[in-house]
């Protein structure tokens, strides 16, 4: 899947069309695979420069974006330095307090005092400082064994994923429907299987004529970026399939649109295998998964994480929570009904880490909840089942911190370039979320409902706005200036919705 501001879209003739990448694009592709092979051995900073100015030689920038990000995910970056480069930073600083530095002659016998002091050269201590940096850690490695036709298909795979991401519904038929179903249920999502030909008189013939609608919580209730991605992860199984037809509804800025794909399209499956199944310890640990992921919150539930090292053992964690907002994880650990044996080993692995929040979800039988809070990890008790309310609002309180930790660092005033960006685009920009954005001023903007808005702008919406106005009319002169806000637009223009029933409105002074 690609990030959602590489999504490549028509919307013509109110549809919502994927812009596929085409054989015409086989050289640009082999140029973005040749650019990263070039660069092995090379800083980050080096590639990205070279990208560049492969976007500006490109027709289309975002294609040559969501090429690279696909290649970035198949390439291994580290740190190429002597030393440490924490370790290097606090040698250099506490000489550089010691010799007072000012000039460039003070700060070489800072290098030279901490490079004595860790038993390296000072040039070698300077290069060390800043190594771990984005853009000056080294391109070691390019896994993919794509060529550009790979590439291409993936490409496409990817982008036809990423617009199903604000998907409410989808409708499919498949010439393997057995399959489809099954991978329906690992996703857990809702469906039904209907039969359209049987409305008009006919019978079906064939599994494929039977149509399989996906619905789910955001059907129901509201839209969810975890219900997206399930839709997105679908589209493997679907494409999969010798012959398949989807459509499905977008909630496109408020606007419902149409997307329709078929076997007809560039859309394949290469070297991929559709969805696999995950599998659970225990029905406690399956119970909490199924009904924490239903849930829409900032955070991604990931089964079996990495191994944390503990002393001389190794302890992997039954769960991990990821904060979708930066590289922070909290570990979940479930204590069911064991031996007391194991009890203490478990104790004892818990004693041996560090530098790892962990929360421990512990059967009130084992009586260990002291035991474990005394390790410096949280733990809540639970009986037969585990509270998801009960971690949700421990995962509240963490999620305060990060975002407090995030806002902080931001400036107090921010001046996009942007004439229109909404408040969810450049908290992404920065790494945060919209509550960190909370604090901040924007002097060059106004604040209309969640979206930022040069007050020239606004003004130029206002003199195409009038009362009387259909609200279908006004809605397609903001649609203009990417507003999708119409009724905080609308407020701050001075104007309300007067409606008509269902079939629409009329725009009126307040």
């Amino acid at each position: 899947m690609l990030t959602k501001d590489l999504l490549r879209v028509s919307r013509a003739g109110g549809g919502f069309h994927p812009q596929f990448a085409a054989r015409e694009h086989r050289p640009l592709a082999a140029r973005v695979i040749g650019t990263y092979q070039g660069h092995v051995g090379q800083q980050r900073g080096d590639l990205e420069d070279a990208l560049t100015d492969l976007e500006r030689d490109a027709d289309d920038f975002k294609l040559v974006r969501g090429l690279s990000a696909l290649l970035e995910r198949e390439s291994t970056f580290e740190t190429d330095a002597e030393i440490d480069p924490e370790r290097a930073r606090r040698a250099v600083f506490e000489a550089a307090d010691a010799v007072g530095v000012v000039t460039d002659d003070e700060r070489a016998m800072a290098l030279i005092r901490a490079g004595e002091s860790l038993g390296v050269s000072a040039d070698a201590l300077d290069s060390s400082l800043y190594a771990d940096l984005d853009e000056r850690q080294v391109l070691t490695e390019v896994a993919s064994r794509w060529d550009p036709d790979n590439l291409l298909a993936q490409y496409n795979l990817s982008l036809a994923q990423t617009a199903l991401f604000d998907a409410t519904e989808l409708r499919v038929r498949s010439s393997d429907p057995k399959a489809l179903v099954s991978a329906i249920k690992r996703l857990r999502l809702m469906y039904d299987i209907r039969n359209p030909d049987a409305a008009a008189g006919a019978t079906a013939s064939l599994a494929s004529d039977r149509e399989i609608v996906v619905t789910g919580p955001t059907h129901l209730f509201r839209a969810t970026r975890r219900y997206g991605t399930r839709f997105a992860r679908l589209l493997r199984t679907v494409a999969s399939a010798e012959a398949w037809h989807l459509e499905a509804t977008i909630d496109d800025r408020a606007s419902e649109r149409t997307l329709s794909l078929s076997h007809d399209d560039p859309v394949t499956v290469p070297d991929a295998a559709p969805v696999a199944e995950v599998t659970f310890d225990s029905g406690v640990e399956s119970d909490f998964a199924a009904r924490f992921t239903q849930l829409d919150l900032d955070w991604n539930l990931v089964r079996e994480p990495e191994p944390l090292t503990t002393g001389t053992r190794v302890m992997i964690p039954d769960f991990a929570f990821e904060y979708a907002h930066g590289e922070y994880r909290l570990y979940f650990e479930i204590m069911g009904f064991w031996t007391p044996e194991y009890v203490e080993k478990k104790l004892e692995q818990l004693e041996s880490l560090e530098d790892v929040d962990l929360l421990v979800a512990v059967d009130d039988s084992l009586g260990v909840g002291e035991a474990i809070e005394t390790r410096d990890h949280r733990a809540i008790p639970y009986t037969n089942t585990v509270r998801v309310k009960a971690v949700v609002d421990v995962l509240r309180e963490y999620e305060a911190d990060l975002i407090a930790e995030s806002a902080a660092e931001l400036p107090a005033e921010l001046a996009p370039d942007d004439d229109v960006v909404t408040l969810e685009t450049l908290a992404s920009r920065h790494g945060v979320s919209t509550d960190a954005l909370a604090e901040t001023t924007f002097p060059e903007h106004d604040r209309i409902g969640r979206t930022l808005v040069r007050p020239r702008v606004l003004e130029s919406v206002g003199d195409e706005i009038e009362a009387g106005m259909a609200l279908q009319d006004a809605e397609s002169v903001l649609g203009e200036y990417d507003l999708t806000d119409a009724s905080a637009v609308l407020s701050a223009l001075g104007y309300r919705v007067e409606w008509e029933g269902l079939s629409g409105g009329t725009v009126v002074e307040r």
